[in-house]
């Protein structure tokens, strides 16, 4: 549930924010298996027969984008930021900024996407802004520590992941997520 933390479009969550990092890898995602993700995110949300996808920028543009062209439905986007900076293995702050809230029929099926769901605040937060009924949440990476669960993921994480639109860091040999084989989801984890 979402309370006010500070002015309009910042809020805190009530509740426990933390990430887990075992500090063994870094993990990078390829444009190969992105694809392969993409294909069964897709498939799977098809069921759900979604009429809007929304991508949290930064993280969840390209998916968005991709996403709604196998799924032939309109993508727009919000912007919302919860870790202070881009450093890896950043600590989770439990406060989530959000702007460029557009306006959405409360009508819609929305399927709202983000890269990776760290401790669930993000997604949260967007969701109760939108306060939409009919909103579904799918990111391809899910932090095992996260305490909101997307509706569907592709890979539980442990450690930093890198993704295509990223760059490593110079001193950082990333090691490859493993091929896409299936969707998690609340109920099969």
């Amino acid at each position: 549930m979402a309370q006010g933390g500070g002015g309009p479009g910042r809020l805190g969550l009530a509740m426990i924010i933390k990430r887990i990092y075992q500090h063994e890898r870094i993990w990078s995602l390829s444009n190969e298996r992105f694809e392969a993700a993409v294909a069964l995110l897709a498939e799977h949300e098809r069921r759900n027969d979604p009429t809007l996808i929304i991508g949290i920028a930064r993280g969840g543009v390209r998916l968005a984008h991709h996403l709604a062209a196998r799924l032939q439905i309109p993508a727009t986007f919000i912007t919302a930021s919860h870790n202070p900076d881009d450093t890896i293995e950043s600590p989770a702050t439990g406060h989530v900024t959000v702007t460029d809230i557009p306006t959405i029929d409360p009508a819609a099926r929305i399927l709202l996407v983000d890269d990776i769901c760290g401790s669930g605040a993000t997604l949260a937060t967007v969701t109760d802004l939108l306060a939409v009924p009919a909103t579904r949440t799918a990111t391809l990476c899910r932090n095992v520590g996260a305490t909101h669960h997307p509706d569907a993921w592709v890979w539980d994480v442990a450690d930093w992941t890198v993704f295509p639109w990223e760059t490593a860091p110079p001193d950082v040999s990333p090691r490859p997520l493993p091929f896409p084989h299936r969707i998690r989801t609340r109920s099969e984890p």
